[in-house]
């Protein structure tokens, strides 16, 4: 029996070592050099970003054509926005969809209508421009609904 119970031990310790193994597609440990967030904001209007984007409390001359729909950035969340989230949603916008949208407004079968731009921004770019946008999102701290105990 006590074989048999260092056996399992043994093996639940080697599980445990496969799981901690990092996949070799893991973003952990990738940091960009820092960003500036003015910098960014000029990125953002350079890239012409504000002709589909919207940034919470920041003021950008529009170029919206009609049949655009304007996504929203920054503002109160539920959750963290954090500076990865937002490396990956430039570099590959089809990752994962903005919701609150309706599919057909903001991508094309499975791939995002937001153009790529990693040909024509530079890493400087990336790290301002999300150094830019992280500054303005905040996340909202969920408050449950008081309820009076059952006893």
């Amino acid at each position: 029996m006590i074989k048999s119970f260092k056996t399992a031990l043994g093996v639940l310790f080697l599980s445990a070592l496969v799981g901690c193994t990092p996949n070799p597609k893991s973003g952990w440990g990738f940091t960009l050099p820092e960003g500036d967030a003015e910098r960014g904001k000029a990125t953002f209007v350079a890239l012409q970003c504000n002709g589909c984007h919207t940034v919470d409390g920041v003021e950008l001359d529009a170029s919206v054509s009609e049949d655009v729909t304007t996504v929203a950035l920054g503002g109160k969340k539920g959750y963290v926005v954090t500076y990865g989230d937002l490396v990956t949603s430039i570099i590959n916008p089809s990752h994962r969809f903005a919701l609150g949208y309706k599919s057909d407004e903001i991508q094309e079968g499975e791939v995002s209508k937001m153009r790529s731009y990693n040909d024509e921004m530079t890493v400087t770019q990336l790290a301002d421009l999300v150094t830019f946008l992280q500054q303005h999102y905040e996340v909202e701290i969920y408050v449950p609904t008081p309820f009076v105990p059952y006893y």
